[in-house]
């Protein structure tokens, strides 16, 4: 779930070397905190966070083999 999550937001940013991903385990549940320079942040939330949304949705479907329900937060 890193792997993805890092390989998508690395293809959405200007500065992909300062693209950093946190896991918490917990469980029954995996919290993935995506931080980014603060001049991409528009980029990886997108208009009315429809890409944000769309990143957790891929997210998402991809935890659904692995029966762990999985949380995308997108920090600062």
């Amino acid at each position: 779930m890193k792997e993805l999550l890092e390989t998508i937001a690395k293809a959405l940013v200007d500065h992909p070397d300062e693209v950093e991903i946190n896991e918490i385990e917990g469980e029954k549940s995996l919290i993935l905190e995506l931080k980014v320079a603060k001049e991409d942040m528009g980029k990886v939330i997108g208009r009315q966070g429809r890409i944000a949304k769309a990143i957790r949705t891929v997210v998402k479907a991809s935890a659904v083999k692995s029966n762990k329900r999985v949380v995308v937060e997108i920090i600062q």
